[in-house]
């Protein structure tokens, strides 16, 4: 009974205790805080979570009170646990002990993704939601997931894409009393909705139809079943813009679009509404001009090229400002930071608007001159430092200029050492003092090439070996320690090739040095070759090794950057000498078949290149060039009567008759003609990164004494991929896709000649659309279509610039850095061949080698 009484006292007690202690808290009574705990699942130690909650034994707080709540959220605004609790666990003497219980948000351990098929898709969805092994796995995180799905692929035109996301939790394996949790993300994208309708409203000054035109986004249409219809967020936002661009392009300033949406028809369809607000036609009024003291208004006026009553073109204006969209545009801007004016910035503002007028003030603020400071080159690893440096226009202490910068990038990028597409200048501007600091960042390529191929051609087995060091070092060549695995860095080439099959060989060598001596842009060319050729007769496939005919010959050249008309123009200049000999080989023009006949030329040339940037892949500019190969009059001075030489008995058989095989051997014992050849390319960015290329070129040969005539070197041989093999007599093989090669000779030939002899002139012209596929330092890969026509003839008597041999076809091209250019056409020929009575020549396929069309 006592033991009883005293244990019900005891409880009595206990409920006293603790009731007195919960209204102490509830009174929100001052504490001094005595122990602090912690408890719970976690991987931080004690006093690190005490760090955490910003409190320690000893300090003073109100319990309830404000600072417990700011604990609490401080903990939660961590991100690191799921569940927190605070208890008071023991007050003695206004000492109050605190034990903090917490649950650790898991770690995620791993992320399955299905739906997508791609390894690369799946990595990507990874990567842009940060789910790393390690991320705190968070209610916020998967709620932020599943949105940023479902919204990126929203924008891509998968209106109805579902994500769901399910959790795993899983023990540690190091640690069983540690969670982590696995993410399963099931993706669902769906289809891309089409657009079924496009309603514009609103508009009178332009049709639906030119409003259409403007637009990336189309609508279905069964009659255009080749123009995309799909949904793309992002082509709908600049399909907006192109079309107020329009507009204000047109002297509609106001001109705006005042609602627009999208309607769900069913999940495969959506329609789009656009009402319009055009507003009134404008024009410009007057033009003044504020704050310039460098350049007179009438300098700046010239450059922006508008004037008082041109239609108001809000487009124009800006770019003529500004052009964002061309770095080496004649705007405003450039015209200041071309000549140090870094500074300088640029305002247009409407002044005065006056019934259907706009006075405009155009504001420029100067600023003080920027000069170039310190100027670095990294990244280069291959490439010696020599080589770049003396390819970059811009030095410490210049006067800024962007042209300059531009300029720099172009001839980094030409040079083929580097990835072009990665070539950006890193600017570190230092307005109080007015420097520039650049850092030029380059990405090596590949600069050696080999060419090992083996095919059937000609009539027989061919095979091939070439090898192209494009970034040599010759003076490394007695260098044990350059060879890695061979001497590079100096911007040199070095060419071996060699080719063979049962009836030819040939081999050549070339060396070519940009930088002769080292202090300006002469380029020095050699080269070396030598060539085989036996008589082959294709019927009956045999090879007659006792009818040969030999080539040797070499050539040296020089060619110079120019300074005017403007330092894009070089001059170049080349002697080369070729000796043939023919041993009992007659074929085709070839009508002595023994003898020799030796080609001393020079060549003198003249081209311009300001293609932008990538020389695989131009997306802007221009390049022609012109040569004329020159042989030295010979018949102006050897006393020769070339037109009676049948009648001189030295030249004639035993019968009387004349030897045309010594006549001719006369004839071409040193050969007399001349060249001219023309090529020209122009490449214009059309819409995003589809280029224009637009080519033509044109090759003449003559003869200075017509009694000589032409001889039966040199000639123009036009049809197919352009691949010569190998160069029998000095030969230009030219590519015309969607014929056989070599097939397109002049039409209605006389005086007996064949396909065999070529032709005197000839003429082309191409348009190509490109696409980029891929432009990696690995492999620069796009795809292409093309139109094209060409003709040969025998003599201008038979010219004809508009009766062509016509063709269209498809094709695609891959530059990797270790093999050259590479790549297949697909060629249609529209027209028979010259000298057939047949329909139109059809289907032709092109393997292309090392070469561009």
């Amino acid at each position: 009974m006592i033991k009883k009484l005293y244990l019900l006292c005891f409880c009595l007690f206990a409920v006293w205790q603790s009731q007195a202690q919960d209204m102490a808290l509830a009174n929100g009574k001052e504490y001094t805080i005595g122990k602090i705990s912690v408890v719970g699942s976690t991987n931080y130690n004690e006093q690190t979570v005490i760090a955490f909650m910003g409190i320690k034994s000893g300090d003073k707080l109100y319990i309830p009170g404000d600072k417990i709540s700011e604990i609490i959220k401080k903990l939660w605004d961590l991100g690191l646990f799921s569940d927190i609790n605070l208890y008071v666990t023991n007050i003695d003497n206004n000492v109050a002990d605190l034990q903090l219980e917490i649950k650790e948000v898991p770690e995620l351990n791993e992320v399955k993704i299905s739906g997508l098929d791609k390894k690369k898709k799946r990595e990507e969805i990874i990567k842009e939601n940060d789910l790393k092994p390690g991320t705190k796995v968070t209610e916020n995180l998967i709620a932020t997931t599943k949105a940023s799905i479902e919204n990126k692929y929203a924008e891509d035109g998968f209106l109805f894409a579902k994500v769901n996301i399910q959790t795993r939790t899983i023990k540690d394996s190091l640690d069983n009393d540690k969670e982590k949790v696995n993410l399963v993300l099931r993706i669902n994208k769906g289809e891309k909705v089409k657009i079924k309708e496009i309603e514009i409203k609103g508009n009178e000054i332009f049709s639906d139809a030119k409003i259409r035109r403007q637009m990336k986004t189309k609508q279905k249409n069964f009659l255009r079943f080749w123009k995309r219809s799909k949904y793309i967020a992002e082509e709908y936002k600049e399909s907006k813009e192109k079309i107020i661009n329009k507009y204000k392009s047109s002297g509609f300033r106001d001109a705006r679009i005042v609602n627009d949406s999208l309607r769900i028809l069913n999940e495969e369809e959506v329609a789009l509404t656009l009402e319009l607000e055009e507003g009134n036609k404008y024009y410009f009024g007057e033009i003044s001009f504020l704050g310039n003291s460098v350049y007179t208004d009438k300098q700046l006026k010239a450059v922006l090229g508008i004037a008082k009553g041109d239609v108001y073109n809000g487009v124009l204006l800006e770019k003529k400002i500004a052009d964002k969209e061309r770095p080496d545009a004649a705007d405003l801007t450039n015209l200041y930071q071309n000549n140090g004016y870094l500074f300088a910035r640029i305002n247009p503002v409407e002044t005065r608007v006056y019934n259907d007028t706009i006075d405009f003030e155009i504001r420029v603020m100067e600023g003080k001159m920027a000069y170039f400071d310190e100027i670095r080159v990294t990244g280069n690893d291959k490439t010696n430092d020599h080589v770049i440096y003396r390819n970059i226009r811009t030095r410490p202490g210049q006067v800024y200029s962007k042209q300059d910068v531009v300029r720099t990038v172009r001839e980094l990028g030409a040079t083929g050492f580097f990835d072009a597409e990665q070539l950006s200048p890193d600017f570190d501007v230092n307005p109080s003092d007015g420097t520039v600091d650049l850092n030029f960042k380059v990405v090596e390529s590949g600069a050696s090439q080999i060419e090992l191929q083996g095919g059937y051609g000609g009539g027989g087995f061919v095979g091939t070996l070439g090898l192209s060091f494009n970034n040599f070092s010759l003076k490394g060549i007695f260098d044990k320690d350059a060879y890695k695995p061979l001497p590079m860095g100096d911007g040199q080439t070095l060419s071996l090739r060699a080719q063979a099959s049962s009836f030819y060989q040939t081999y050549s060598l070339s060396f070519s040095e940009p930088w002769l001596g080292g202090k300006k842009p002469i380029r020095l060319t050699t080269s070396f070759s030598h060539t085989k050729q036996f008589y082959r007769d294709f019927f009956a496939r045999e090879t007659d090794r006792d009818r040969s005919f030999l080539i040797t010959g070499g050539s040296i050249g020089l060619a110079k950057n120019l300074k005017v008309p403007d330092d894009f123009f070089v001059a170049s200049v080349a002697l080369s000498f070729q000796h043939y000999n023919l041993q009992n080989y007659n074929i085709g023009l070839f009508t002595f078949p023994n003898g020799t006949a030796d080609n001393l030329a020079i060549t003198l040339g003249l081209s311009r290149d300001n293609t932008h940037t990538n020389p695989i892949f131009p997306t802007g500019g221009s390049k022609f060039g012109i040569t004329a190969k020159l042989t030295p009059p010979y018949s102006a001075w050897n006393g020769t009567d070339y037109a009676n030489l049948a009648n001189d008995p030295a030249y004639q058989l035993p019968n009387g008759q004349p030897d045309v095989a010594k006549i001719d051997q006369e004839k071409f014992r040193w050969l007399e003609y001349y060249k001219i050849k023309f090529n020209g390319d122009w490449y214009n960015k059309l819409i995003g990164k589809l280029v224009l290329r637009t080519a033509t070129e044109f090759g003449f040969l003559g003869a200075y004494n017509n009694d000589r005539g032409i001889p039966p070197f040199e000639r123009f041989y036009l049809g197919g991929d352009g691949l010569g093999g190998y160069s029998l007599d000095g030969r230009e093989n030219i590519a015309l896709r969607g014929y056989g090669n070599q097939t397109v000779v002049p039409r209605d030939r006389e005086d007996g000649l064949t396909r065999e002899d070529g032709a005197t002139i000839y003429n082309k012209f191409s348009l190509e659309l490109r696409y980029p596929i891929t432009l990696k330092p690995q492999a620069s890969i796009y795809a292409l279509t093309f139109l094209e026509g060409g003709s040969s003839y025998d003599g201008f008597k038979d010219y004809n610039p508009f009766q062509l041999n016509r063709s269209a076809g498809a094709g695609i091209r891959i530059f990797m850095p270790a093999f050259g250019l590479l790549g297949i056409d697909f060629g249609y020929g529209f027209d028979p061949i010259p000298g057939t009575n047949g329909a139109a020549n059809g289907w032709e396929t092109h393997f292309i080698i090392g070469q561009q069309f």
